[in-house]
């Protein structure tokens, strides 16, 4: 399989591209691709339990997506800004993407508004520190707060560009998040799980699938461009993640019985082999990851994989076609463009088994 960025690369019709959620979650089409026969067939995502076979395990990441969009100025020039908080290091400054007109400065103030009440007087304060070589600055709150309470209040959800959205709406805060989100950290959703709602999950249980959950706080790291044409030379930025022991047994004991480990998203599939890597099984782990999985890798942890229509160009694509072969994946994705499938985070869905 190719090594060369310009290889997962296909053409997609704006129309196709989702920028709203379907009515209900699990509305959404879902197309099966089978690697060993190579064929494909059209689905709907309220047929997954009847796709699984009784034993099988679903992995599902449970990071929950976090207001962590800020918009404001710079209290200097007036200058609009836009910032991406990402985490907060041990000494509590905050990690951000700043985006602004002209070159910020350590010691600059920067005044954030509430995203969604402008016209409100409220303002957070953050004052620039240092920037880390790939551009991210960290940041301090002028007088002590607590992130999460202060991203509730400022942030917005921070929805990719292609949809078009100057701030997230209403519906936005609910539908870009899993119903079973648990753990805050992530700064995009692990967008296959967003097709499933509690019935759903039930009728997996009903059908004798088990489920497992590990934790992946998405990063920058999984939707930063590719902007190298050699994919050795891409350097992932790390995410954090968890795999705790009762996800392993659970694993574990799916393979046993014969059944198979689907990983619900390409974020939980990065978790399972990252915590698979040092041994060659799955084993409780935590820690940053910045695993790039691309050819030849050879997955260690995952049987099949449930997942959105990734970007072309993209590291989530890279890691579809590494999984199912190059050919069949784009074959499979100029079948869904014929067929009108709808694309990326809220769009549609592919089980590859």
């Amino acid at each position: 399989m190719t090594d060369e960025l310009a290889s997962y690369d296909y053409a997609l019709p704006d129309e196709l591209i989702a920028r709203h959620p379907a009515a209900r979650r699990d509305e959404a089409r879902l197309l099966v691709v089978d690697r060993v026969s190579g064929t494909v067939r059209h689905h709907s995502v309220r047929d997954l339990p009847d796709l699984l076979t009784p034993g099988d395990c679903l992995a599902l990441n449970d990071t929950r997506v976090v207001p962590a969009r800020l918009l404001g100025h710079r209290a200097a020039t007036g200058g609009k800004w836009e910032g991406l908080f990402l985490d907060e290091t041990a000494t509590g400054n905050w990690r951000l993407l700043c985006q602004c007109r002209g070159r910020l400065q350590p010691g600059e103030e920067i005044s954030v508004h509430r995203a969604c009440e402008p016209a409100a007087g409220e303002r957070l304060v953050l004052r620039l520190i240092e920037r880390e070589d790939d551009g991210v600055w960290h940041a301090r709150p002028s007088e002590p707060v607590d992130v999460w309470h202060a991203l509730d209040r400022f942030g917005t959800v921070p929805l990719p560009p292609y949809m078009h959205r100057e701030v997230a709406e209403a519906d936005d805060f609910e539908r870009y998040q899993t119903v079973y989100a648990r753990h805050r950290g992530s700064v995009a959703a692990p967008t296959a799980g967003l097709h499933f709602t509690p019935e759903l999950l039930a009728s997996c249980v009903a059908r004798g699938v088990d489920q497992a959950f590990v934790t992946l706080h998405v990063g920058i790291g999984t939707f930063r461009p590719i902007a190298v044409e050699q994919l050795d030379r891409h350097v992932m930025h790390s995410e954090w993640c968890e795999v705790e022991a009762a996800a392993v047994d659970r694993l574990a004991a799916a393979q046993v019985q014969g059944g198979r480990r689907i990983a619900v998203g390409t974020t939980t599939t990065r978790a399972l082999e990252s915590a698979a890597a040092g041994t060659g099984r799955i084993a409780p782990w935590r820690g940053p990851t910045n695993l790039f999985i691309r050819p030849p890798y050879e997955f260690l942890a995952i049987d099949g994989l449930l997942t959105n229509f990734h970007l072309p160009r993209s590291t989530l694509l890279v890691l579809l076609c590494t999984f199912a072969g190059r050919n069949l994946i784009l074959e499979a994705y100029a079948e869904a463009v014929r067929a009108g499938y709808r694309f990326y985070s809220y769009g549609d869905a592919m089980l590859v088994v």
